[in-house]
């Protein structure tokens, strides 16, 4: 199929990008990697009547420093990020995850922000998101907002983001703790059936589940072992409410998870 007719904008400054998303509302969608939006376009499950391509800014493409925080910019690709010299030191569990987003193919023209923006509950970059913490910074041309991972995701595929407003960055905090990333997927680059990251704290260890609820979800438990652990994960399984799909069943799921979920919590626990 091919997509709906369209307007296309190629902004030269960030401000005229603002400007024509506020006048268009609803009626327009950002274009940055494209790698999910132009899919949509062609089989006409996203009609909008003005396209504003971001690509060209260079203010949003770029990954900046700010204490123990790391700005990942709205044009940021995800092979810039993965190739990016101080990833693995400052953001292991990005480091881990990324090289499991999609292809090499497709990495190359997606970028961060807008796996973010797209909110697949089974994308890993919003498992990580959520799972580090990290917060989502909205702009529009009245306002700048910052919102948590857990306050941005609001469903299936949908966000909290205004109409009007457009992500400019994502902002990861730094973590020096061990960390842990794995997924099942019926084939590398594929969405995951499930993704767990976890990471160790002061207290025990944060685990995050991508794939089986309709965002991801983070909860930190305290350091246990044993059958503790597993009546643990097993209550965490059942909290995430998995559903049969054409990919795997609901009890497939909640395996995954206790079992994935039991190795992680092993790992970054000394």
């Amino acid at each position: 199929m091919k997509p709906a007719a369209f307007d296309y904008v190629c902004a030269e400054h960030l401000d005229e990008a603002l400007d024509v998303l506020d006048r268009e509302r609803s009626d327009a969608r950002i274009l940055a990697g494209g790698q999910s939006l132009v899919a949509m376009l062609n089989m006409r499950l996203a009609r909008p009547k003005t396209l504003i391509d971001i690509m060209r800014l260079p203010e949003l493409a770029r990954i900046e420093s700010r204490g123990e925080t790391i700005m990942v910019g709205a044009g940021v690709r995800q092979a810039e990020l993965l190739a990016w010299p101080e990833l693995a030191r400052r953001l292991p569990l990005v480091a881990l995850a990324l090289p499991w987003t999609g292809h090499a193919q497709t990495r190359s023209r997606g970028t961060v922000c807008g796996s973010i923006a797209h909110a697949d509950p089974s994308a890993e970059l919003p498992l990580v998101l959520q799972a580090l913490g990290g917060e989502v910074h909205l702009r529009s041309a009245a306002r700048r907002r910052q919102l948590t991972a857990n306050a941005f995701f609001a469903g299936m595929m949908a966000t909290a983001r205004a109409d009007e407003e457009l992500i400019e960055a994502v902002s990861f905090p730094v973590r020096q703790q061990r960390c842990a990333f794995r997924e099942v997927a019926r084939r590398h680059g594929d969405f995951a059936i499930v993704a767990c990251a976890a990471i160790g704290t002061a207290q025990g260890v944060r685990l995050a589940i991508g794939g089986v609820a309709d965002t991801p979800v983070a909860r930190d438990f305290p350091r246990l072992d044993g059958s503790a652990l597993d009546d643990a994960l097993n209550g965490f399984a059942w909290d995430l409410d998995a559903r049969d799909d054409i990919h795997a069943t609901a009890r497939y799921r909640r395996d995954l998870v206790r079992m994935i979920g039991r190795d992680l919590v092993r790992e970054v626990l000394p």
